[in-house]
């Protein structure tokens, strides 16, 4: 037995731990077992401890997609993440939601003193250590991501990256109680719950998707009939949904299910047009102006480098950027700017790397710091994300002010 579970037994001994929402449904031949857990809960861990030890189940299933679960079994992963990898592929952005989401169960975490997602670590430890198979049913957390960008409008996405930046700057105490009160809910997902609740765009691809997701995953292990008792260690506020599409009767076969729902949508091809008319009017612009006069073409071509490349390196001064990338933003905002296929916060955020390498414990403790809006400054991994966050920001918001300030010059002629 492990180090983790043999805490936990003797943690949980001399009071057995309260019981859990529990749905046990029967799938053909096979009893699946639904456990409902509180990703942040003692009561959830030791639960989870309890049953899995009881010697009634042949396989494991949680709540982990691959990549959530390389993260529990090597913790290590994040310390060798390649920053600039990172940036090439465009995922810095991605990286960033990540860390702001994860930010709040941690700081829920220290407060009650257990770590995020113990009850699904304790699973994983403790089917091990009974030799039970583990199932990861859940989808990719980016593809869920992706799917809810693409699932809500701009004006929606904006409220989500208020929800994100408020998870890390509320300093709001939770206790226990509230926690074990969570699972009385429909929704348990912290940072977009109250989002979830309150918007349906947001609730589908947040919850009810992966609710069919899950248990379409389970069908699947069903249908290859190695199991007899599955117990499923998931987040309550799944427990409802996933017993309702387990229970329903479909023709449907699961992976096709799986392989609908891993699907991302095509993009609108809008967003993808609006930067490239953006330039084609920019670059009219002036040559309107240089047809009118010289003059007033260097104008608008000064208006365009001090607006674009002012705000870009305000961003990135925000970020506590190194001054060298201040400057290097300052430069590349104006060009970049012309050209939609390389952003500002690339050109930014790969100086700032140069110029401050993050160390081995920058990697290591991102997860602990980001935790803590003083950390995002602090630890150089975070930082590097901001200066590509704030930079790119800045960038944006420079070149539709100049836009607007070289369309007013020239209708003023």
């Amino acid at each position: 037995m492990t180090a983790l579970c043999d805490k936990a037994e003797a943690a949980a001994a001399p009071v057995p731990p309260p019981d859990e929402p529990l749905r046990i449904i029967r799938v053909g031949e096979v009893s699946v077992t639904l456990l409902g857990t509180a990703h942040i809960s003692q009561a959830s861990t030791d639960k989870v401890h309890e049953m899995i030890t009881s010697g009634h189940y042949d396989a494991v299933a949680v709540e982990l997609c691959p990549s959530r679960h390389n993260a529990i079994v090597d913790p290590d992963a994040l310390a060798r993440m390649d920053l600039f990898q990172v940036l090439r592929e465009k995922k810095a952005s991605m990286v960033a939601a990540n860390l702001a989401l994860g930010a709040y169960q941690q700081r829920m975490a220290e407060q009650l003193n257990i770590q995020p997602g113990a009850e699904m670590r304790m699973a994983i430890e403790c089917a091990r250590a009974d030799h039970l198979p583990v199932l990861l049913i859940d989808r990719e957390i980016a593809v869920t991501l992706k799917r809810i960008y693409r699932n809500v409008p701009w004006w929606q996405r904006l409220q989500l990256m208020g929800g994100l930046l408020g998870s890390v700057l509320s300093r709001r105490r939770v206790t226990e109680e509230e926690i074990e009160r969570l699972k009385e809910g429909d929704i348990l997902e912290s940072t977009f719950a109250q989002f979830a609740e309150e918007a349906q765009a947001l609730y589908v691809p947040l919850i009810e998707e992966r609710d069919r997701y899950m248990a379409a995953r389970l069908r699947e292990e069903i249908a290859r009939d190695k199991y007899r008792n599955i117990l499923a260690v998931v987040g309550a506020g799944h427990l409802q949904g996933m017993e309702r599409y387990l229970q329903a009767a479909t023709d449907t076969p699961p992976q096709e299910i799986i392989r609908t729902l891993e699907e991302i949508p095509r993009p609108s091809p809008w967003p993808r047009l609006i930067p490239w008319l953006i330039v084609a009017l920019i670059v009219t612009g002036f040559i309107i102006g240089f047809r009118h006069s010289s003059d007033l073409g260097w104008e608008l071509v000064g208006d365009w480098i001090l607006i674009n490349g002012t705000l870009c390196a305000l961003g990135a001064l925000l970020a506590r950027a190194h001054p060298f990338t201040v400057l290097g933003a300052f430069v590349a905002a104006p060009i970049t700017s012309l050209n939609p296929t390389i952003g500002a916060g690339m050109v930014t955020a790969a100086m700032e790397t140069y110029l401050r390498r993050p160390s081995v414990g920058d990697f290591g403790n991102l997860r602990r710091d980001t935790a803590r809006l003083r950390g995002w400054w602090r630890n150089r991994v975070a930082r590097i994300l901001l200066v590509f966050l704030f930079s790119s920001l800045g960038s944006a918001a420079g070149t539709y002010l100049a836009g607007f300030r070289i369309f007013d010059r020239l209708t003023g002629l």
